[in-house]
């Protein structure tokens, strides 16, 4: 069983092992995700199309051992198509419910802004509630039970914006990116020698397993100093001329929770300012409205975070 730090950073390492045999060169990505997961959260994945990022969710459930479904979003899907619903069986004249693909584990909602504002929220309740209700009646989903979205940039045709509420629930936002031109190479080599398209992973660990990592990450120590550099952080983006709504306490909690999972995988049982650092951008940009003369400007909530990293006083911190 585990039930320490080190052997959370040992099975996390393991796992993240086994997702790079698919997924070449993007190390600091699949720990990003991997942080998520431990911190029981959702991941919204936005880049453009064919840079693995469907390939990187099946490749994480695979190695993590649980159950795995995707969901193609589409601008006809209807919230019925994710949550399921009650069939009439003509043979024992019974009404019989039917689970839609949100009964899984890991749930991969494909371009998930290519669907209408009304099918996006079907996933609302479930992503915070790890709940759906169907004609209802209430049933708890997977535990388990982790979102991870794919969405296109939005200067592309036929998409639409997210829900403010809806992208508050994810814990982070990341970008996949280009590979280098090695990188690139070396997927081609991979190919070349597997001789088919599929990849054979194993599972490194499971559902239980997966349970008692997160225990160990709710064990982890936080100073109250660095607990009041986050809130400063956060309360910075409120006060950002530049900045309509800034992140709200849900953002403070994403960074507290990162935190400790990044502290747990990296081995430790406490965090330090540096875990707070490198989460900043994915767990506060989207969750950030700008003003309007920034909307068409890519990664310009990125960029006032880093400036309010830059500017925020960084707590000394020693641990005990």
């Amino acid at each position: 069983m585990i039930d320490s730090a080190p052997q959370v950073a040992e099975r996390s390492g393991r796992i993240i092992q086994e997702v790079e045999k698919a997924i070449i060169g993007k190390q600091t990505v699949l720990r990003y995700i991997m942080a998520a997961i431990l911190a029981d959260g959702h991941i919204l994945l936005e880049d453009y199309p064919g840079l693995g990022k469907t390939l990187l969710a099946n490749s994480f459930a695979t190695a993590l051992g649980l159950s795995f479904r995707r969901i193609q979003f589409t601008p006809d899907l209807l919230p019925g198509d994710i949550t399921g619903g009650y069939i009439f069986n003509r043979g024992t004249s019974q009404f019989e419910l039917r689970k839609g693909p949100i009964f899984a584990h890991i749930v991969l909602a494909d371009e998930i802004n290519r669907a209408s504002p009304k099918t996006q929220s079907a996933l609302l309740e479930a992503m915070q509630e790890r709940q759906v209700t169907i004609e209802g009646e209430t049933m708890p989903l997977p535990d388990p039970f982790i979102v991870l979205a794919t969405q296109n940039p939005i200067e592309y045709e036929g998409t639409f914006p997210l829900p403010e509420a809806q992208l508050d629930r994810f814990m982070m936002k990341l970008a996949v990116g280009y590979p280098s031109a090695s990188e690139e190479q070396a997927i081609l080599r991979g190919r070349r020698q597997r001789k088919q398209d599929a990849f054979h992973l194993q599972a490194v660990t499971d559902g239980a397993e997966l349970r008692a990592m997160r225990q160990v990450v709710e064990e982890v120590t936080v100073d109250d100093d660095l607990e009041k550099y986050i809130v400063a952080l956060v309360n910075a983006t409120r006060q950002e001329s530049r900045v309509v709504v800034g992140a709200s306490p849900r953002g403070s909690l994403a960074l507290l929770k990162l935190a400790r999972s990044l502290a747990a995988i990296e081995g430790r049982s406490y965090t330090v300012p540096d875990d707070i650092k490198q989460f900043a951008v994915p767990a506060l940009s989207h969750r950030l409205i700008l003003e309007p003369d920034l909307w068409s400007r890519r990664q310009a909530a990125e960029g006032i975070i880093q400036g309010l990293l830059s500017s925020v006083p960084v707590p000394v911190f020693r641990n005990s």
